[in-house]
């Protein structure tokens, strides 16, 4: 054998490894059901740290471990100080220069990484935490700071570059069905894991925190390794040259000029404080308020997520009608209002069950509203920059939601007080008083996203389009 025939008998070998046993993806491949339910597993992953760090560690802490809830809440938002950054993170995904020809999938590894690194480190930093003592309280406080500023970091960069990855394979009339299932994983992701994590630290112990907590990291890693495995197409295309890319106030500032920009952004952010004020007074409302016991609250998540799961599902039968993005979102701001009041009158009434209803409509609104904005963002991506689309999207949505969380608190807690010297007459019960406020607040909130998203409501759908997909697009997915 020839030495230029044993050269290139070697050179298809490294071929044949790197196409059958990398994780890049032939250009060919087509859009599929199971390559989207792989891809949606980000989701998953995110939902599963969400629901650890923000539902089943904030009352370990609290509870089991005796941390203070002060402490405890700052702990909570710390993976909030990167939601700004998203939008960072996917222009440097749209721009990034990789020799295999990724733009995604590298930003996709990192954010696994780290959010298994803080989930690994986080029970230990926890137990030092909660011992009490001076010399390893600092320790704990700083390292469970640092595990939880890496778990936001790794959380809101995977969902950035996921979601533009999904953009960039799916065919634009398809993105609707993309959306709905994206956001259905998510919260799928949420509640089982809600459920399995209650289930684990049921009979609780420093040693089954460990391993919860880690098991946890360990999933996490092994979804998203399924999620972009093969996904991504290597392609010559983005390897764009370094003089020629641009940098991100160029980029930002050319996506000031489209048209509406701040108006969306306003709208997503009303419209997701409208609806997250609420999200930590639920099951304290229904059991205080209306004296349910602990087991009919707990069953208000479920009802909240069979409201998000059937308005996501009507969410993408509508957008795949040809109706417009925003009066979607429009439809669930609308959806908002009887839902917040029935929520209101149940005090007064004495009826769970108007609770019940009101509960799973808040969820039904939600849903729509988040479907409708996400299509939004998705379709006012230019070409090649759907990752600053969607992390600016990201951004003011994750932002406003934990903004959220902790005004719905601090403005209950203030009402109840101010209620419970009488100021407000005798008529205003004390326990519910604070409660009332907050639901009335997010009713005025959701009258003005739907003033912020009127303007954005296009009647007419662009010339030449039917509104409706073909038969081809929809058996893609």
């Amino acid at each position: 054998m020839s030495h230029a025939e044993s050269r290139s008998r070697v050179v298809r070998g490294w071929n044949w490894v790197g196409l059958r046993n990398l994780p890049i993806a032939e250009a060919h491949v087509g859009i599929t059901l199971r390559r989207l339910l792989r891809l949606s597993m980000f989701q998953v992953s995110v939902g599963m740290v969400l629901a650890l760090v923000i539902g089943t560690l904030n009352r370990v802490m609290i509870v089991e471990l005796g941390v203070p809830a002060r402490l405890v809440g700052l702990m909570v938002a710390l993976p909030l100080l990167f939601a700004p950054f998203r939008a960072v993170i996917g222009f440097r995904s749209d721009m990034h220069i990789s020799v295999l020809g990724w733009r995604r999938v590298p930003f996709l590894w990192i954010g696994a990484l780290l959010q298994f690194g803080g989930l690994a480190i986080m029970p230990f930093a926890l137990l030092l935490l909660s011992q009490g003592t001076p010399s390893t309280a600092v320790v704990g406080e700083m390292g469970a700071g640092f595990a939880f500023l890496l778990v936001g970091a790794g959380l809101h960069t995977t969902q950035t570059v996921g979601l533009a990855l999904a953009t960039d394979i799916v065919p634009p009339r398809s993105r609707p069905l993309v959306v709905a299932l994206l956001c259905v994983m998510l919260l799928v992701g949420v509640l089982v894991s809600a459920l399995v994590f209650g289930a684990l630290l049921a009979n609780f112990s420093e040693k089954r925190l460990i391993q919860v907590v880690q098991g946890a990291a360990t999933v996490t890693m092994g979804f998203n390794i399924v999620a972009l495995w093969k996904q991504e197409p290597r392609t010559a295309s983005v390897r764009i040259a370094r003089a020629e890319r641009p940098r991100l106030g160029d980029a930002w500032r050319t996506m000031r000029r489209e048209p509406d920009l701040r108006r969306r952004l306003v709208a997503v952010g009303l419209g997701t404080v409208a609806f997250s004020l609420q999200d930590v007074l639920l099951e304290p409302y229904g059991g205080q308020v209306l004296h349910l016991r602990v087991g009919a609250t707990t069953a208000l998540t479920a009802l909240l997520a069979v409201g998000g799961l059937c308005g996501f599902g009507l969410a993408a039968r509508l957008l795949l009608r040809g109706m417009d993005r925003y009066r979607v979102a429009a439809i669930g701001a609308l959806a908002g209002l009887p839902a917040f009041a029935a929520v209101i009158l149940s005090a007064p009434l004495e009826s769970a069950a108007l609770f019940a209803l009101g509960t799973t409509c808040v969820g039904f609104g939600a849903a729509l509203f988040l479907a409708g904005t996400l299509s939004g963002a998705m379709d006012a991506a230019q070409d090649g920059s759907h990752g600053l689309a969607l992390g600016t999207w990201g951004a003011v949505q994750s932002f406003a939601a934990g903004a959220a969380i902790a005004l719905g608190a601090g403005l209950r807690d203030i009402v109840s007080a101010l209620a419970g010297t009488g100021m407000f007459g005798s008529g205003l019960a004390p326990d519910s008083a604070g409660y009332d406020a907050v639901y009335v607040f997010e009713i005025a909130l959701l009258f003005l996203t739907l003033a912020a998203l009127g303007p954005l409501v296009r009647f007419r759908l662009p010339s030449g389009s039917t509104g409706f997909p073909t038969q081809q697009e929809i058996s893609r997915c």
